[in-house]
């Protein structure tokens, strides 16, 4: 299994080439030449898996350059009941009228994103020590990503981490999740603007190959192909809990803002798992909506994104949107590089009706948003009739599974975080304040430790190198 570049300018590299690379050197994202392919008995033999042996099944098919019993170790430490509080690591809950919730919040963080830092750290780790390397990990995160990787990437071996939010623009649960760290390796930057200018920051980084090359930057977004690798394994399972037998098909609806959760289910879907169809929520943000609706893609830049009760969908240019566009147009990179140019001139792409229309038919897409009066009302809603708390995001995806479900159609919801990450908004819907987790219970009044920047890659650049002395 090699892997290539969403714009065309890479010579096919093996899965450990492409793990500690981030971005390509052409700008582009990088994906398999080609995707899997999953028969029926394969479908079968899986079903009754474990987690960990289900992640190993998939996981080995992306990374056949990893012996399978140095595989099997990476999958289990990182898919531990200890890690996720239950064997079943990603569970399913369904709602009285038949909803399913598949739980991914369930991890360290309390939020998805556990579900692949777990796996990268262990990766990393694994990668590093056999090539006796050291990695400089750059993200950036809108709220839940940063403490994900933080607390993955914590005390391990040959790895700094220096993660960049947006300031001011998080929850203060999340805020606290992360500058509360005070391990040596941690290092998070506050920028001051949105999340897209942090995103912006970081590709600067990776496409300055000569800063990336002597300061061995990485990166743990999604960007990364690895986590995405990872998150096609709930997929799978949820599809597992949610059905009673592979003759079934289940459509998936996904709280989306940098469109790497969703990407995982569009690969999930074209190695052959029988999803229908795939449901993209967006909130207040919805670039991606609008898309899905017509064609047009246009982010819109900080100055006009909107600040929201959820808050890690707050995001006008959805990183992993290329590699679906990839996909979409024959995979061709040229097309993608002249589209991506478009944006990257502050404009955008329109794509015309007959492709719209593999979108839905030969990809399975479709859209819908939520705002902040219709997540109030659905937090409220599933609280009353199912006695269920969901978080904001998740209630997006609730709200728009429910508006665009069909008649007899199996959807499940992803979730995203728990309620307690954005207590304020709970309490607003409920009139009380989420339950938390043993060992949360104080996490704002601890010590905090940050660096405020300006959106400029070249001080952020300066305080790596800092850092690093």
């Amino acid at each position: 299994m090699r892997y290539i570049s969403t714009r065309g300018g890479m010579a096919p590299l093996p899965f450990c080439e492409t793990v500690l690379m981030g971005l390509a050197p052409d700008g582009g994202l990088l994906l398999p030449e080609r995707y899997p392919q999953i028969d029926r008995a394969m479908l079968d033999a899986w079903r009754g898996l474990g987690y960990a042996e289900l992640a190993f099944e998939i996981i080995r098919l992306f990374a056949d350059d990893i012996p399978a019993d140095d595989l099997k170790g990476i999958v289990a430490r990182a898919y531990r009941a200890e890690t996720f509080g239950s064997e079943a690591i990603t569970p399913v809950k369904r709602l009285h009228d038949g909803l399913a919730i598949l739980e991914l919040s369930n991890g360290p963080t309390l939020a998805f994103k556990d579900m692949a830092m777990q796996f990268l750290g262990q990766l990393f780790e694994y990668v590093l020590e056999k090539r006796g390397e050291t990695l400089n990990i750059l993200g950036a995160t809108s709220g839940d990503t940063g403490s994900a990787a933080e607390y993955a990437m914590r005390g391990k071996r040959g790895i700094q981490v220096f993660m960049l939010s947006p300031d001011g623009k998080m929850s203060a649960f999340q805020r606290a999740q992360m500058y509360s760290l005070q391990d040596g390796n941690i290092h998070n930057i506050a920028i001051q603007g949105m999340f897209d200018d942090c995103q912006d920051i970081v590709k600067a980084v990776q496409n300055d190959h000569a800063f990336k090359a002597k300061h061995k930057i990485g990166t743990v977004n999604s960007i990364n192909w690895a986590r995405v690798v990872a998150q096609v394994v709930y997929y799978f399972h949820g599809y597992f809990r949610a059905t009673a037998s592979n003759d079934e098909k289940a459509s998936f609806c996904v709280p989306s803002g940098n469109f790497g959760n969703v990407c995982a289910g569009h690969v999930a879907r074209q190695m052959g798992l029988p999803i229908e169809r795939l449901i993209v929520a967006t909130n207040e943000n919805d670039v991606l909506d609008e898309f899905f609706r017509t064609g047009r893609y246009a982010p819109r830049g900080s100055e006009r994104t909107y600040v929201t009760s959820s808050p890690s969908m707050d995001i006008s240019k959805a990183s992993n949107f290329e590699r679906f566009v990839f996909d979409l147009v024959g995979r061709d990179g040229e097309t993608v590089k002249r589209l991506w140019a478009e944006v990257d001139a502050g404009g955008g792409f329109q794509l015309d009706a007959e492709t719209m229309s593999r979108v839905r038919d030969a990809f399975g897409f479709v859209s819908g948003k939520s705002a902040h009066a219709d997540r109030i009302a659905t937090i409220r809603q599933v609280d009353a009739e199912d006695g269920v708390v969901v978080d904001t995001h998740t209630a997006d995806g609730i709200k728009v599974a429910r508006e665009l479900r069909r008649e007899g159609e199996t959807v499940v919801c992803l979730e995203t975080a728990l309620p307690a990450k954005f207590a304020e908004t709970i309490r607003e819907a409920l009139d009380r304040y989420p339950p938390r987790p043993a060992g949360f219970e104080a996490l704002e009044s601890l010590p905090q430790r940050v660096v405020t920047l300006p959106a400029d890659a070249g001080q952020v650049k300066a305080l790596i190198e800092k850092t690093l002395g």
